[in-house]
């Protein structure tokens, strides 16, 4: 299965466009946010690709990861006392939804 692209502003999954150039941005939206980033960080030591995230989104993206380690925790703890399989696959879907609304790095939970 091919690996999904994700826009480099929001991180929402990109669905292929009509023609075969890929995109990086799922809107136009997210293009113009980008852009003015861009403009923000020009003639700063700042990288033009940085992702800057405020310190709450900070917190609420290390709080995913907590929580998404948990979830895998559960997942290992399950496989290990030997859980029914629809018990596994529950724990197993949690944890792939978790992993995608984590994979959207700015939010749109």
């Amino acid at each position: 299965m091919p690996r999904p692209k994700h826009c480099a502003w929001c991180g929402r999954v990109i669905e292929p466009g009509p023609t075969n150039r890929p995109r990086k941005y799922c809107n136009q939206s997210c293009r113009q946010r980008a852009y003015e980033q861009r403009a923000q960080l020009a003639g700063t030591s700042i990288p033009a690709d940085s992702v800057m995230l405020s310190a709450n989104a900070v917190e609420r993206f290390r709080d995913d990861l907590f929580e998404l380690r948990c979830a895998a925790e559960d997942l290992c703890t399950a496989v290990r006392e030997g859980e029914s399989i629809e018990a596994v696959e529950e724990l197993a879907s949690e944890l792939e939804d978790l992993a995608r609304r984590i994979e959207r790095l700015r939010g749109h939970k």
